[in-house]
């Protein structure tokens, strides 16, 4: 009887060991594989040129970086956030966090690119001095965007805002001086260098100005380094620890793309890190 209880115990013990190391194993099998290859959204412009910088940085460490243009501001969080991308780079924080009251989504920050300053261009006058009565001037059509114009607008002398208003929440209704008789024409972002033929002057982001070919001298002004309008990199909340996402903002942000920023950009873009 000893015996066949010495045996049972045996059986019953090893019978355990192997349902510990099945489980193990199972826990090690189900644990996420680092990603090699990742697809990043970005907009026309200087955004697509440096993430080709970034794009062959990244296959030097391993990573291969797919890259999807958009050619509007609204539709790479709509990718990111059903997870058609897995990240991207084009915007800055404001918009973003514009784009999640808006749609109830949680995209968040991951890194800091650069600074891409608002310019005023003109092909009518080159001083905002010149400026004339009741003139046309067209800024960006979207929340954070137009909120910037306008407070980039107001810090040039040419409207006075609201000061219990956010910067980052400026609208035209929020206008409470306009001593010029300013038209604010609100326009899409990609249509601002086509609007110079009808306008006086057009408030444009640096990517549309660069796909346009807008020669420098067109710029007659531009938003100055107090702006909180930094661009990002964007991940879905969930994805903000991703070990693969970390390593591209690493890359991003590493001296050789930096160097291309200074090199190439000349000015019109400034390194944010």
């Amino acid at each position: 009887m000893k015996l066949k209880k010495w045996i049972a115990a045996a059986v019953a013990v090893l019978a355990l060991a192997s349902l510990v190391s099945g489980c193990g194993s199972d826990k090690k099998a189900a644990a996420p594989a680092e990603k090699k290859t990742i697809t990043v959204g970005i907009t026309p412009g200087y955004s697509e040129q440096i993430m080709e910088v970034v794009k062959k940085e990244a296959a030097k460490q391993g990573l291969t970086v797919e890259i999807k243009t958009f050619s509007d501001y609204v539709t790479p969080d709509q990718a990111l956030a059903q997870k058609d991308i897995d990240l991207n780079s084009f915007q800055h924080e404001p918009f973003l966090l514009a784009f999640n009251k808006k749609n109830g989504t949680k995209l968040v920050s991951i890194g800091k690119t650069y600074l891409a300053p608002l310019k005023l261009y003109s092909t009518k006058i080159k001083d905002i001095k010149d400026i004339p009565d009741g003139a046309k001037i067209a800024i960006p059509n979207d929340p954070s965007n137009g909120g910037r114009a306008i407070l980039m607008l107001s810090k040039l002398g040419l409207l006075k805002v609201n000061p219990d208003v956010k910067a980052t929440e400026l609208t035209v209704n929020d206008i409470t001086e306009n001593p010029k008789h300013l038209q604010i024409l609100e326009l899409e972002a990609a249509q601002l260098p086509r609007s110079l033929d009808d306008t006086t002057a057009s408030v444009i982001n640096a990517g549309y100005a660069n796909s346009a070919k807008l020669a420098p001298e067109l710029a007659i002004a531009k938003e100055d380094n107090t702006s909180p309008y930094v661009n990002i990199i964007a991940a879905r909340e969930e994805d903000k620890d991703n070990p693969t996402y970390k390593k591209f903002v690493q890359i991003f942000q590493s001296q050789p793309v930096k160097d291309y920023i200074l090199e190439n950009c000349k000015g019109n873009l400034e390194p944010a890190w």
